[in-house]
């Protein structure tokens, strides 16, 4: 397999475009060449999971014409990944697409998994010197079965110290629209959660669902908490030379800083 298609979901798009492009920069230093269709959309995931299942549908529809001929595809998202994959069969049960939706499913994968499970990679060359904790979002671990997998991706980071987090596999409270009809009930979750990723003792904290990083992301900050939520793509993204790199470039920045200092107090003197 040489090349891989982008499904960006509408979190990433909208609101973190850069998970979207950190994931392209892992495949990338992989040796995947990578191809985005732009005709893609919303996969109706809120819809079907509101019971508006007429209004998903045209969605998932239109998915599976996008991607009917990518190799894989490989989403930052692991709801988005089950929604294809686990749900497309139902809500396309009466379509003349159900077989191909079904036969596609089992070509989407969540990012983690696909580098750990059909790349066979664990080491990507991540740097990352912090403290890290890990959130079980539902959708990773209860549809697809991924537990092991972004802590094996994590474990070979270079510099990173990974813990674990108390209660790492209960919900954070998002859910989608559950987040708006069910606001306190949401938040006081995802408080909880935010309160544990703090115990844990890590300054950041990170997981393969985007919505759920935001969701403990807001409570982290209503805390003032010190702790960040940082999606696994991105950790996976930084590597030793973009840090030497980094460097470089603060220490040009400051030289020419200096320098313009320098001529300033000169043409003062004169």
């Amino acid at each position: 397999m040489k090349t891989v298609s982008l499904f960006i979901p509408c979190f990433v798009d909208q609101m973190s475009p850069e998970i979207g492009l950190d994931m392209a920069r892992v495949l990338r230093r992989l040796g995947y060449q990578l191809a985005f269709p732009e005709a893609q959309t919303c996969c109706g995931q809120p819809a079907f999971n509101t019971g508006y299942w007429d209004e998903a549908r045209p969605l998932a529809e239109r998915f599976v014409h996008v991607f009917r001929s990518a190799e894989a595809v490989v989403c930052p998202s692991a709801s988005c990944a089950t929604m294809v994959r686990n749900f497309y069969p139902e809500l396309l049960a009466k379509s003349s697409l159900r077989g191909e939706a079904a036969e596609l499913g089992a070509r989407v994968f969540e990012f983690s998994e696909f580098l750990v499970k059909v790349a066979g990679v664990a080491d990507v060359g991540a740097f990352f010197p912090h403290r890290v904790t890990y959130h079980d979002s539902c959708h990773a671990l209860r549809e697809l079965r991924l537990k092991q997998e972004p802590r094996e991706l994590l474990r070979h980071v270079r510099g990173i110290e990974l813990l674990e987090m108390p209660y790492s596999e209960d919900c954070c409270g998002f859910g989608g629209t559950f987040a708006v009809k069910f606001s306190m009930i949401s938040a006081a979750m995802g408080d909880t959660k935010a309160g544990n990723a703090e115990a844990s003792g890590a300054e950041y904290v990170t997981s393969v669902d985007p919505s759920c990083l935001m969701q403990i992301d807001s409570l982290l900050r209503r805390r003032k908490s010190q702790v960040r939520a940082i999606h696994l793509a991105s950790i996976l993204a930084r590597t030793e030379n973009a840090r030497t790199e980094n460097a470089r470039t603060e220490n040009a920045g400051a030289e020419t800083s200096n320098s313009s200092a320098r001529a300033r107090n000169s043409e003062a003197a004169r």
